[in-house]
């Protein structure tokens, strides 16, 4: 076997993360790991147990005994079950950010995410991936956009599936998402100072993986052979 790649890209809700971190991971012939979707599964499972997301001893105890699944298209199994829409619901987002504020949450799914690292050569993307998880990987992004951009991608999203919502509420929800993300205790979102910062207001989905195969293609020579 060769040697494994990490690619980790970091930023913060709305940026465009998953979409693009997935797409990366299929061009790259990479394993995609959304350590995002990993948090709102605890939380599914929390509030399916009727467990406060404010619980730092159960919780905890929860991710430690989660058996969760990420597979191809953004596929995530808890527990068994598929519960790749049911993690998507306003609701949850709400309690992924809540559950990911715990050291204990946060210190068992971090293992979980270095297993997988071990593994296979991985898109990972999150929050702390190139601070925390995995502060040697290869290539570290920082992925970002401004508040409105990402406000009205997250509308976007939410239409989409069908959840009319306000934009003055999703702005008003992403900013005190950014609050809790960066000032948090442990493992604050924050761009690691070997990563390299894309600003992706105003570009295309294909401008942007374009930008970060680029990125890859210098930092690794794998990149080399993806990009033709």
């Amino acid at each position: 076997m060769g040697k494994t790649i990490t690619i980790a890209i970091d930023g913060p809700a709305g940026a465009g993360k998953s979409t693009l971190a997935r797409r990366l991971a299929e061009r790259l012939g990479y394993l995609y790991i959304d350590t995002g979707a990993m948090y709102r599964a605890v939380a599914l499972w929390a509030k399916r147990l009727g467990i406060g997301w404010d619980d730092a001893a159960r919780l905890e105890q929860l991710a430690r005994e989660s058996r969760i699944e990420l597979g191809a298209g953004g596929r995530v199994v808890l527990n068994g079950e598929d519960v790749s829409e049911a993690i998507r619901e306003p609701d949850i987002s709400e309690g992924a950010s809540r559950v990911s504020a715990i050291p204990g949450v946060r210190r068992a799914l971090v293992e979980k995410q270095q297993q997988m690292g071990r593994e296979a050569s991985v898109v990972m993307e999150g929050r702390d991936i190139g601070t925390v998880v995995f502060p040697q990987a290869e290539v570290k992004i920082y992925l970002d956009a401004t508040p409105e951009e990402r406000a009205r991608r997250r509308l976007k999203d939410l239409a989409a599936r069908g959840l009319p919502a306000e934009f003055a509420q999703v702005l008003e929800e992403m900013k005190r998402r950014d609050e809790r993300d960066s000032t948090r205790a442990d493992s604050p979102l924050r761009q690691a100072p070997d990563a390299v910062y894309v600003d992706s207001t105003g570009m295309t989905e294909d401008e942007v993986e374009q930008a970060l195969l680029k990125i890859v293609r210098e930092r690794t020579s794998n990149g080399k052979e993806v990009t033709n």
